[in-house]
């Protein structure tokens, strides 16, 4: 049955991961008793979803504290919680020498829960503890179908399922079902049944493939690790000192991946003149990433995917210093090494698993292993053929893919496109898979700052259309 209406407009939130809850507490909070607000949520908490729920010590955040937040409005607001709850008492490698904390993900996903709680006891936001198998329009309204039988109604829908499992690439596929290929080795006890003698092979060499070789190493793992990808980058990690920006790249505005890349570049050697770390520059650019995304062509953006987005990512992405200390050490003492080459073909035997890798100007080998676990990311550009949620709404023409391959196509106030690019009332896409509009929404400054501003665009459309400034 569906829930009763109460007369008062509906949002539901299908996902509570970062995402539907940094839009669902931002809806709370700038709209106290002025909406129903549901999230449709299997996991028993919020906020954490499959970054932050994991239970593995080592599976730390990639970012300081002081710059991660729930609350776009409060960039401290995760750091004095931290420090005040004692966390960093417990967990004494948690915090460098410069003051700096880098604690386990788990963590952060204990912040987010407990922010949110007061919404959830006071009944602003209604936890929904089931997954939602359909949704189609009803009228003028949305009905939300659920696994457990029940059913929502809503004004409007914020789709925030965010991170798919990854796919295993075509070369692994005679692996898929076997206990030995881990998919997701994101889940606290993945690598739980891995022999601390074990031959592993990670596929992808970023920050997942980091995550498990220290998770492996806290464990005790003394076994040979292999690690590879079709360019073997690894993650950078952070810079010593404050941070900081250096560098403008949006005035002039560039109109070709080519001459922003030299932008950057010689920004670079400015910043080096001024002993600045490039990574000042790098967060420069990521931080003016709207507004250099939206003034490049479509056939630039599909270039810089393309072609520049391994190298933007290890970039951007930073391993947290104590993951990368486990990685450098394994890479000295010679028991992790990293691959540049391609995966050809895997056989799966009753001792072991051989795998066929060609490395880069060299010739194919077969190696065997006792593990094969995947560090190849999230599976976005497959979503729409993977999820059955969502391919259903593509078949009704509600979504489409976005025109670069990075997740869903939407308009630039996340309402969702259908494939004659025409938006469909009261669908919002809340993010990383809102992505291919926006350029850079898989950190999670940006996505809380993405969620702040779907849940104001959702308040314009149900509550006060006649303005189109939301404080």
């Amino acid at each position: 049955m569906s829930r009763p209406d109460s007369g008062v407009p509906s949002v539901v939130i299908l996902g509570g991961g970062f995402s539907g809850a940094v839009v669902a507490h931002q809806l709370a909070r700038r709209a106290p008793g002025e909406l129903r607000i549901s999230v449709v949520e299997p996991r028993e908490r919020l906020g954490s979803g499959l970054a932050y729920s994991t239970a593995e010590p080592a599976h730390r955040i990639n970012v300081p504290s002081s710059r991660m937040t729930f609350v776009p409005s409060d960039p401290c607001h995760f750091d004095r919680w931290l420090r005040r709850d004692g966390v960093l008492d417990e967990d004494v490698a948690a915090e460098l020498a410069d003051g700096r904390a880098f604690p386990a993900r788990a963590v952060f996903g204990r912040y987010v829960s407990e922010t949110i709680e007061p919404y959830l006891l006071s009944g602003a936001i209604e936890h929904v503890v089931a997954r939602a198998k359909g949704l189609a329009r009803d009228g003028d309204r949305w009905r939300v179908t659920l696994d457990d039988g029940g059913a929502l109604t809503a004004d409007a829908v914020v789709l925030a399922t965010t991170h798919p499992r990854p796919d295993a690439p075509p070369a692994l596929a005679p692996l898929v079902g076997d206990p030995r290929l881990i998919v997701d080795a994101q889940r606290g006890d993945a690598l739980n049944e891995v022999d601390l003698d074990a031959r592993v092979l990670i596929v992808g060499t970023g920050l997942t493939m980091a995550d498990i070789v220290a998770a492996l190493d806290r464990r005790g793992h003394r076994g040979p690790i292999v690690a590879t990808s079709r360019r073997g980058l690894l993650s950078r990690g952070h810079p010593h000192g404050p941070a900081g920006e250096f560098g403008a790249f949006t005035d002039p505005p560039e109109r070709r991946a080519s001459t922003l890349v030299r932008r950057i570049r010689r920004a670079v050697d400015a910043a080096s003149a001024e002993d600045r770390p490039w990574q000042h520059v790098l967060d420069a650019v990521r931080n003016q990433a709207p507004a250099i995304w939206a003034n490049l062509p479509l056939g630039e953006r599909r270039r810089i995917v393309r072609r520049l987005r391994p190298f933007w990512d290890v970039h951007r992405f930073r391993v947290a210093p104590q993951v990368e200390a486990a990685v450098a050490r394994r890479q000295a003492e010679g028991s992790l090494v990293v691959i540049r080459g391609g995966t050809l073909a895997a056989e799966a035997g009753e001792s072991g698993i051989v795998v066929t890798l060609r490395p880069a100007g060299g010739a194919a080998e077969r190696r065997a292993f006792d593990v094969v676990a995947l560090a190849t990311g999230p599976a976005h550009r497959s979503l729409v053929e993977t999820d059955p949620l969502v391919s259903a709404l593509a078949d009704a023409g509600l979504v489409a893919p976005d025109e670069v391959g990075l997740g869903l196509w939407t308009d630039d106030r996340s309402r969702a496109l259908g494939p004659d690019g025409v938006a469909t009332p009261g669908l919002l896409i809340a993010g990383p898979l809102a992505r291919g509009t926006f350029g850079e929404l898989m950190g999670l400054p940006e996505v809380a700052r993405h969620g702040e501003a779907v849940a104001k665009e959702a308040l314009v459309a149900l509550l006060w259309e006649d303005k189109r400034e939301v404080a």
